[in-house]
């Protein structure tokens, strides 16, 4: 009997059913069934794991001096330093930081490990001892990255050491391998890299769910993605203005490429497998080109081949009508082959090792699905947190949250006393208006990229003062991280951080203009830093305005605020506003005082939009307005000012509101008082002051407008995001 009629002659079973025919898929996924062999795919993605690298590498060589040197921003001295006095126990340490920077930390070892990294890589790209290559990559990037702290903010890193730690096993054996036809990528690498692909694809998609934020729930994500986006390019600009119903189409991509397709890949075969790599190929390709994420994008198309086989790729060049193609790819390719014989201690280890990686990759997976830190299983958090250092079984939870707004902080120094101002122009963060980013992708500009995430941080960063220091004491190498150095003339000797919000032009503006941001000041985002008459470098203060205020010498207080004001330090127009609105002094004057405030609001600040409410509520150089004033609060709040929610929320309690919304007010106290967490003043008075303003509100109210309060309250903080220049 032949063994088609003993096919034939098969009594279905559930094992043949669907079930069944899943599993079949999953293994054949996983490499363990089918005629798939790997010899072209593997070849094509460890080159692109090698031009990756390339890019990686040139990075590091161009900014890590600036980064990382005795003088640098990151100083490796400093920060191992710390790490002595934190963890005493060696072992603890290196856990704590793994990196060859153990050994030595000066400038000649961070340009030997950048060139040695950077040879690895060229190395790979050549396919010369891919191993050894791969492995030479990881433990150098894993140097940097475990020891540069705030300038390793992005996934991109964590992707990259996951990629060669993977790509190890899958590659071949032997000094120059070529297709590695003596070495054939086994079952568990390959299911292993295929798992990678499938964790990008799949919690990128999965995070946008469960984070909760609205763009994606009420499909307005990509009219906010390129706006926002790392170093949007001109294509991201022109993207932004389409309308509305071909951004869904680019959600219904993303979802498709995210969710659908990695789901696909595991349980539709190789007609899934081709599904998945288009839609992944087509999202990827989109957003490289429209937003510049570094190399990541990069990196995830090079991943994306994963998913063929060398039958898929053949068949694809047949169909094509490239015949030669398809019998060149078949002529060079080795056959199907179990490969060496390996030890079984090897194997075993192998197989140890892979299993342990999968295992602990749950860990970030559990996270992204929502399960609270503290309580994922000690069993599967101890291991994850002991090797968490090594950022190498990661999770990948890209754009779960847009920002509110496009926010950045611009360097100026002055050499004349502040009476002029000269800005720092950054290479790639936008900042001139009639200026949009090139396509630098995928170079990832690793300074520009950390100070765009450092202020949206929710903190004011230390790395500011730093650079700004760097920037006075004229340090070289910090100052090449800039376009240019805007004093070849004579030195600044007071450098200011002044915050600023930008949002695209639409096409008419741009035609009529030639910009393609609307750019809108945001205040001091710290205060400024100088050089002294005494050559001291350190930061503008208000002590000796406030020691003369509090010693009752109001004339020397004025003198020294009104001279600080004028030099661009914006605190101390506050203090000057407060005297005068006060008559500190005898030196009443409302109308200066409002005329003061008035001009802080045109330079940003925040705070002064509240102050500008509280002069129209209490009538304070201007006629009372309780429309202004409400007008006023409502722009403080939509910056992100806690005060001004507050105040706001006053002006219903108190009845100042026409026509009366008691529902808004009782919702705005409730934001405020869940917001207001912190030690400031601020923060305390709304917690003293606010449950009887709600109070009074709630006396009037009914049970379900009560209801409405506290659900406007959840969706407020769901939209909402406190700006750092919040004073």
């Amino acid at each position: 009997m032949s063994d088609l009629t003993k096919k034939a002659l098969v009594v279905p079973s559930a094992a043949n059913g669907l079930p069944g025919m899943a599993w079949r898929q999953v293994r054949e996924f996983s490499a363990l069934g089918g005629d798939a062999t790997y010899f072209w795919p593997r070849w094509f993605v460890l080159r692109a794991v090698g031009v990756v690298y390339l890019f990686v590498f040139a990075g590091v060589i161009a900014q890590g001096q600036a980064l990382l040197a005795p003088n640098g921003l990151a100083q490796l001295d400093e920060f191992f330093a710390q790490i002595g006095k934190t963890f005493p126990n060696a072992l603890e340490g290196f856990l704590h930081a793994p990196s060859l920077f153990w050994l030595n930390t000066s400038t000649g070892m961070i340009a030997t490990l950048g060139w040695l990294g950077m040879a690895a890589a060229v190395a790979l790209v050549l396919n010369l001892w891919p191993r050894m290559a791969l492995f030479v990559c990881w433990l150098v990037f894993l140097s940097f990255v475990s020891t540069w702290r705030a300038f390793s903010p992005a996934q991109l890193d964590k992707l990259m050491l996951e990629v060669a730690l993977l790509c190890l096993p899958f590659a071949p054996a032997g000094f120059r391998p070529g297709l590695g036809g003596t070495s054939p990528a086994r079952p568990i690498a390959v299911f292993m890299v295929r798992w990678l692909l499938f964790r990008v694809m799949f919690e990128s998609g999965l995070v946008k769910l469960t984070a909760g934020d609205p763009h994606w729930r009420d499909l307005s994500a990509m009219e906010v993605l390129y706006e926002t986006s790392p170093f949007p390019t001109i294509l991201g600009y022109l993207d932004f203005q389409l309308p509305h119903f071909y951004h869904l189409g680019e959600i219904a991509l993303t979802f498709a490429a995210e969710l659908v397709a990695p789901v696909v890949a595991v349980f539709g075969g190789r007609r899934g497998r081709w599904f998945a790599f288009w839609t992944w190929a087509a999202l990827q390709a989109g957003i490289q080109l429209t937003s510049n994420f570094g190399w990541l994008n990069t990196a995830s198309l090079g991943l994306g081949v994963l998913l063929l086989d060398d039958q898929m790729i053949r068949g694809a060049a047949d169909r094509l009508g490239l015949r030669k193609l398809a019998e060149l790819l078949a002529a060079k390719a080795p056959g199907i082959s179990a490969g060496p014989a390996i030890t079984p201690w090897r194997l075993h280890g192998l197989r140890v090792a892979l299993g342990a990686h999968f295992y602990l990759t749950f860990f970030s997976f559990a996270k992204i699905v929502g399960v609270p830190e503290n309580e994922v299983p000690v069993v599967l958090a101890g291991p994850a947190k002991l090797v968490r250092e090594f950022r190498s079984a990661n999770g990948y939870h890209l754009y779960a949250k847009f920002e509110a707004v496009r926010y950045h902080v611009e360097f100026a120094g002055s050499n004349d006393g502040g009476r002029t101002w000269r800005a720092y122009d950054y290479k790639n963060i936008p900042q001139r208006e009639d200026r949009i980013g090139g396509f630098i992708a995928p170079w990832f500009s690793r300074f520009d990229a950390t100070m765009e995430i450092e202020v949206l941080s929710g903190r004011k960063s230390p790395l500011f003062p730093a650079v700004a220091g760097h920037l006075l004491v004229r340090n070289p190498r910090v100052m090449a991280l800039f376009a240019r150095d805007p004093f070849p003339d004579r030195p600044p000797t007071m450098i200011r951080m002044r915050g600023y919000r930008l949002a695209f032009t639409d096409l008419k503006t741009h035609r009529e203009t030639g910009h393609y941001w609307r750019r809108e000041p945001a205040g001091d985002y710290l205060p400024m830093m100088q050089i002294d008459e005494r050559g001291q470098l350190g930061e503008r203060s208000l002590a000796t305005g406030d020691a003369a205020l509090r010693s009752g010498n109001y004339a020397e207080a004025f003198r020294i605020y009104e001279e600080d004001f004028a030099a661009g330090f914006l605190p101390a127009g506050f203090r000057l506003a407060d005297m005068y609105a006060r008559g500190a002094g005898g030196r009443a004057n409302p109308t200066r005082a409002f005329a003061l405030y008035t001009q802080l609001e045109t330079e940003g600040e925040v705070g002064a939009e509240h102050y500008l409410g509280i002069c129209h509520e209490y009538g304070v150089g201007v006629p009372i307005n309780y429309a202004q004033a409400a007008s006023w609060y409502q722009r403080a709040a939509d910056h992100g000012y806690l005060p001004g929610l507050f105040s706001l929320g006053t002006l219903h309690a108190n009845d100042r509101i026409v026509p009366r919304d008691d529902v808004k007010g009782l919702g705005l106290l409730l934001a405020a008082a869940e917001r207001a967490t912190g030690e400031d003043p601020a923060s305390r008075h709304i917690r003293a002051s606010q449950p009887e303003f709600a109070k009074r509100l709630m006396d009037r109210m009914s049970p379900a407008d009560i209801a409405k309060a506290k659900l406007r309250t959840v969706d407020q903080r769901q939209n909402s995001k406190p700006l750092p220049a919040e004073n």
